[in-house]
């Protein structure tokens, strides 16, 4: 994978340079000192990965990222010190394109940041190498009675953080269906990830919690890096399986289990994001009898998810974002 590497920091850019040379399948295509200098080696020379620092003058990386993704779009992960004490700006980031975000290794190669900053890496290399649709089973099996509520299942992945809070934003203090949302992050930005979209919706949003049911007018969000469910006896579950997804959790894991034991009213809504994950599930609801909505192209970050979402038919509405939440409103009113 050719990458380029944006950050204004010799130490980190060699600490990043010593953790890349563990992977021989990995080149290093342009270093750039900041944002500005970044966005132009890319339009340059685009690189199949970029590693964006935070923190730098000029231009920072989250304006930086915006810029790339709306001129030259390509993979973007953020690396940058002590990302936990900058959470919003990771969100900004991610709601920009970014995919994901991981700390800075250190020099002294005894963390095992440089191994956590590798296997971010390469579940990127599988997610923008992705080429195979999976065919999932349709289960008819009879879901528990408690599941009989209305609910709107969301998924979003790079760009996703900025497109939930938006669409939480136009859902009223009243809006009855519990809502659940999956979204492509680590675990580690979860639990301020809810916090913040708490903060930019009417209805409350927190984590889901194992072995809770979905709540009317409550906003859950999956927070741990397993795969969330819901089971047969209508409450969520955390579960490892299957391990073949390259990102957890998973859109499509949670969309079959609504297929498979969902008794109510639903609504899949598949947002902006790169890669396939999500669509599959979302033509599985579809299948099922459920309405399904996917993001139009010109109102998302990333089209990747939802145009393979498109492809399948697998949305019944294609909608601008802005519409999205006021559709869900109509058809659960």
């Amino acid at each position: 994978m050719r990458i380029g590497i944006i950050n204004d920091m010799p130490l980190a850019v060699e600490a990043i340079r010593r953790a890349l040379a563990q992977e021989p399948a990995h080149r290093i295509a342009w270093v750039a000192g900041d944002g500005a200098e970044g966005v132009a080696c890319c339009q340059a020379d685009l690189p199949d990965l970029v590693l964006m620092d935070l923190l730098m003058p000029i231009m920072d990386g989250v304006e930086a990222t915006r810029r790339i993704m709306a001129q030259t779009p390509c993979a973007v992960l953020i690396v940058s010190v002590d990302i936990e004490q900058y959470v919003n700006r990771v969100f900004e980031a991610m709601g920009h394109g970014a995919l994901d975000a991981v700390n800075t290794p250190s020099l002294s190669g005894q963390s095992g940041e440089a191994t956590a900053l590798l296997r971010k890496i390469q579940n990127i290399g599988w997610l923008i190498g992705q080429s195979s649709i999976r065919q999932a089973s349709v289960s008819t099996a009879s879901p528990s009675p408690s599941a009989a509520r209305r609910l709107v299942a969301i998924g979003a992945s790079a760009g996703g953080p900025a497109a939930l809070a938006m669409l939480l934003k136009q859902l009223p203090r009243d809006f009855k269906a519990a809502v659940l949302l999956v979204q492509h992050v680590d675990e580690v930005f979860a639990a301020g990830m809810a916090d913040w979209l708490a903060g930019e919706a009417a209805l409350p949003v927190r984590l889901a919690r194992d072995g809770e049911q979905p709540q009317p007018g409550v906003v859950l969000l999956a927070g741990t890096n397993n795969h969330m469910r819901l089971l047969r006896n209508g409450t969520l579950t955390y579960i490892e399986e299957p391990r073949s997804h390259v990102y957890r959790p998973s859109i499509d894991v949670f969309f079959d289990s609504l297929v498979e034991h969902w008794t109510g009213d639903a609504i899949g809504v598949l947002l902006t994001g790169m890669g396939r994950d999500g669509a599959q599930g979302l033509k599985n609801m579809r299948s099922r009898g459920f309405a399904t909505i996917a993001q139009n192209q010109a109102s998302c970050a990333v089209y990747g998810m939802p145009k393979a979402a498109a492809e399948l038919q697998a949305a019944k509405e294609i909608l601008a974002l802005e519409r999205i939440a006021p559709r869900i409103v109509e058809l659960f009113g």
